[in-house]
């Protein structure tokens, strides 16, 4: 993808068998099914466009390119007439929506992404649409919306797996889920609950990308310091830090931010102004 995102190249494969190759298909004429098909891999495709400018950065282009991506994902969706992809683009704006505090916009965003999802047969898919809700009802405060859905997204991840899904929503992996659900928890005022969600994200499930894994250490050191527990906190963002070094992320550079900030309140204590320079060398 170019950098100012105006265009994009991908390989998209299709799999069909000989005989069905005819001349009609390699002019660019095809049928009303592979025509959605199409249309349905555009719009993942454009999805990732959008996922990689939000993460690319902080800036109002960036969300701005991103909100194109997933407003023109949601179009291709619909072209597709697929009830999941389309649910997958507004939960990128929603996401989108939270970060950038809109409240009450996410939470319309939210009920309309787990509308999409409701009838469809992929549990995790489910799971993911209604922890999207869940996650924007808590940040507009509404406690009693943001449980109702947080126990809906945890008796989804619950089910088995479909089997051979390679969507997007396919991807959310139970350890994926249980930091989301420790993020809400934590809103909620539940850091109990939070830490032992993200501790089941780290230890049980595990988090097969660096990326994934440093954001999910830097939030567990957060809900360690609101508890309390300094040395806990700071032992926590040591092991981020580690897993932080290299990594290009807007999130994980948030994180980092983050950190220095809290830790200021602590000078005086050795360690803490070590993991404050540590992470200036990485911000930097």
């Amino acid at each position: 993808m170019s950098k100012d995102g105006s265009t994009a190249y991908a390989s998209v494969t299709f799999e069909v068998k000989a005989k069905d190759v005819d001349d009609a298909g390699l002019e660019g004429r095809f049928t009303e099914a592979t025509g959605r098909q199409l249309f349905a891999a555009t719009s993942q495709l454009v999805h990732l466009a959008g996922w990689m400018a939000q993460d690319e950065g902080d800036t109002p282009e960036l969300h701005g390119l991103a909100q194109g991506y997933y407003a023109h994902s949601f179009r291709l969706a619909a072209e597709a007439g697929d009830a999941e992809l389309s649910a997958t683009a507004l939960r990128g704006l929603a996401v989108q929506c939270v970060d950038l505090g809109y409240r009450a916009e996410a939470v319309q965003l939210g009920e309309a992404c787990v509308e999409y999802g409701r009838h469809l047969d992929n549990p995790r898919a489910v799971a993911y649409y209604e922890a999207t809700l869940a996650n924007a009802a808590a940040q507009d405060d509404d406690r009693h919306m943001a449980t109702k859905h947080l126990a809906m997204s945890e008796t989804a991840i619950g089910r088995p797996a479909v089997a051979g899904s390679d969507s997007w929503a396919a991807h959310y992996s139970p350890g994926r889920w249980a930091h989301e659900s420790g993020m809400i928890l934590s809103r909620l005022g539940d850091l109990d609950a939070a830490e032992e969600h993200l501790h089941l994200a780290l230890d049980i499930h595990g988090l097969d990308r660096r990326r994934t894994r440093a954001i999910v250490l830097a939030d567990l050191g957060g809900v360690r310091l609101r508890q309390g527990d300094i040395d806990g906190a700071m032992a926590t963002w040591r092991d981020f830090l580690d897993c932080a070094d290299g990594i290009r992320s807007v999130k994980v550079q948030a994180a980092l931010r983050d950190m220095r900030v809290r830790l200021r309140r602590y000078s005086a204590v050795p360690e803490a102004q070590q993991l404050r320079e540590r992470a200036g060398h990485i911000t930097d």
